[in-house]
């Protein structure tokens, strides 16, 4: 059966979903993005500790492009989550991969380079490497994840719930655009109306662009059984309904879920679609600058 992993705002978030999920990612400040909050490695060894104690399975996602400046930290946090039993590291950059071989870390792997984890040869690859987990793309379709799923062995992750990071820059680029025209906006959240859709950022040291729905993919839990683990991002979305959400999740029985799923959309305004789960890619050559 498919495991429930949290993507939570908070230690105090994480306490309240303990008892409703299988276990959280968390985040480094620093060293990761594309996450609701960081934290440092005092209060990741706090989380890491009521995780292990629970029995519950705790991810540390550093997802970040990492530069040069960063290798010494980078390197450090490594090998005090090396001692820490984490159930997986979740990487973007391969320097982590050296590293962990390099330093003899024996960390276990979870390759994530976001909108690259498309294909089962390069799962492959990085499984033949020693990576126990590849978490994949949220461009997929259905039928390349099924495809995916029967080609490799690998441990799989997938997003099945919550506003999904579309584009990061580690430019601050609202900061940047506010600066420029001398405005102020001290908001946490900005917003971008693009064709009528309404897209969240984040722009703080860097800058994070996510989709203007939520995923919901409750009605297609059944379709995806094989996946390993199944990911909630509580990102933007009230804490009080994202529990009632995960609670409906977890009631799910994968026979006919239209009530829940109509349940899991009424507690969102119906702000809700499936991704790119049903939605073909196709390329349309422009004539003039004209769709065709």
């Amino acid at each position: 059966m498919s495991k429930k992993i949290i993507i939570a705002k908070s230690m105090k978030q994480i306490n309240n979903l303990l008892n409703i999920c299988d276990g959280f990612i968390i985040g480094i400040k620093n060293l990761s993005v594309n996450l609701p909050c960081y934290f440092d490695m005092e209060e990741a060894k706090k989380i890491i500790k009521l995780c292990l104690e629970s029995k519950k399975e705790i991810f540390v996602s550093l997802n970040k492009n990492i530069h040069n400046n960063q290798l010494i930290e980078l390197t450090n946090i490594l090998k005090e989550l090396s001692n820490l039993e984490i159930t997986g590291l979740i990487f973007y950059d391969i320097a982590i991969v050296n590293l962990n071989e390099e330093l003899g870390l024996n960390l276990k792997l979870v390759w994530n380079q976001e909108h690259l984890v498309t294909n089962y040869q390069t799962i492959n690859y990085w499984y033949k490497k020693g990576v126990f987990a590849s978490y994949l793309s949220s461009e997929l379709t259905i039928d390349e994840i099924l495809l995916i799923r029967k080609k490799t062995s690998c441990s799989l992750m997938m997003n099945v719930f919550g506003f999904i990071p579309m584009f990061t820059s580690k430019r601050p680029l609202v900061k940047n655009y506010l600066d420029k025209f001398s405005l102020s906006d001290n908001s946490k959240i900005n917003y971008l109306e693009k064709e009528g859709n309404i897209y969240p950022i984040i722009s703080e040291k860097g800058t994070t662009v996510y989709s203007s729905k939520i995923l919901n993919l409750l009605m297609d839990l059944h379709n995806l059984g094989e996946i390993d683990y199944f990911v909630f991002n509580s990102f933007n979305i009230n804490e009080v309904v994202f529990k009632e959400i995960i609670e409906l999740f977890n009631e799910a029985k994968g026979i006919d879920d239209r009530s829940l799923f109509d349940k899991v959309n009424m507690r969102l305004d119906y702000n809700i679609d499936t991704g790119f789960l049903y939605k073909d890619t196709v390329y349309k050559v422009k004539k003039n600058g004209q769709k065709e």
